[in-house]
């Protein structure tokens, strides 16, 4: 009956005890909503407080931690961008100084030759484009005039030139004229051309010829001295003349053109300048017809200051074309020009030449002046 009672003795106060360890996180889970925090200005307390916690923080934290993430994300961006700016300058400035050599790829030769082709394309229609305008002003050039006729000379009207006799041919005109003369004459002549009038001032050196001291012309004076001949000329005036006071006759035929100026037919007076030429860097050359394709065919006339040396060019030259010692003129060692290099030891004269260039050349330092006219066409 002792043991009973002692047994039930214990199974009481066991059970007595679970249930006041039961009891205590009973209430104080209930508890845990009773109490607020101390010193949280706010009257809101347990699960109104939801939207301020967050997780183990305050939701404030959070949204700070948060802002300071993106302030730290955008600093790092303008970093980046500003390295990136400083990376580019000092690579630019690397790329200055010493440039990539960049190797020759198959592909990038394929590329080179198609430029290539393209660029060599552009300069054949370009060329074509110019031959068919040639072309063009061969067919639009004036009619040809030819005359026949028997005159008288008489006392050259010049100044200094009193005791001469002259015949006139063509008149003087503001155009060029252009033809061939054949003649007759009853003694040695000399042929004349004059080119002008020219400007005040243009007079240096060159021959003149004028009837009153003002109105000026450079003079292209030929010795032939013979009483029969055929003359190419080109010039503003043309005439016959000879140094003696008796009057001579002379028969001819002259065929011309009347040109007006353009590109291709000029009367003007010039300067030289330094021979642009490798090789010619201490020589003078004054370029009546600069390159182009096709080529010029025409007359020139000329009057300079000094003997000059006459300069037809050919080409450019195709790369690779072999010159067999021929001479040759180029600006800078890789457009090349065959070269037609006449000294005649004068310093007036005609010249009637087919080239793709045109001009007067000396080997002196000095610049010189000529006077001349020039006109191209069939």
């Amino acid at each position: 009956m002792l043991n009973n009672k002692l047994s039930f003795t214990a199974f009481f106060t066991i059970s007595v005890l679970l249930l006041g360890a039961m009891a205590g996180p009973l209430n104080l889970v209930q508890s845990s909503e009773a109490l607020k925090g101390q010193g949280v200005p706010t009257s809101q307390y347990g699960s109104a407080t939801k939207g301020i916690v967050c997780g183990d923080k305050l939701c404030s934290e959070v949204k700070e931690e948060a802002k300071q993430k993106e302030e730290k994300k955008e600093v790092k961006k303008e970093v980046k961008k500003e390295v990136k700016k400083e990376v580019k300058k000092e690579v630019k400035k690397e790329v200055k100084k010493e440039p990539v050599k960049k190797e020759t790829t198959p592909e990038v030769k394929k590329e080179q030759v198609k430029t290539e082709k393209k660029e060599s394309e552009k300069q054949k229609l370009a060329d074509k484009a110019m031959a068919e305008k040639s072309r063009y002003e061969e067919l639009t050039l004036p009619p040809r005039t030819i005359k026949t006729g028997t005159v008288t000379s008489s006392q050259d009207p010049g100044i200094g030139h009193e005791g001469h006799q002259l015949a006139i041919i063509l008149p003087p005109s503001e155009k060029v004229y252009r033809g061939m003369l054949t003649y007759s004459a009853s003694e040695d002549v000399q042929l004349v051309v004059l080119h002008g009038p020219l400007k005040p001032g243009e007079d240096r050196g060159q021959a003149i010829w004028t009837p009153d001291g003002e109105t000026k012309y450079a003079l292209t004076f030929v010795p032939v001295n013979n009483m029969a001949g055929t003359w190419h000329f080109a010039g503003n005036a043309l005439a016959v003349h000879t140094m003696n006071e008796d009057p001579f006759s002379i028969s001819y035929t002259v065929a011309y053109r009347e040109r007006t100026l353009s590109d291709t037919v000029k009367s003007e007076t010039i300067t030289s300048s330094q021979d642009p030429g490798i090789g010619h860097e201490g020589h003078q050359l004054s370029i009546i017809l600069p390159p182009r394709i096709p080529a010029y065919f025409g007359t020139v006339g000329f009057s300079a200051s000094e003997n000059v040396q006459l300069v037809a060019l050919h080409g450019p030259l195709q790369p690779g074309v072999k010159t067999s010692g021929q001479a040759t003129w180029s600006p800078d060692g890789k457009t090349i020009y065959a070269l037609s290099f006449i000294d005649r030891d004068t310093s007036m004269g005609t010249w009637q030449v087919t080239a793709n260039a045109l001009a007067l050349h000396t080997m002196n330092e000095t610049p010189f002046t000529v006077t001349y006219s020039v006109a191209t066409g069939q």
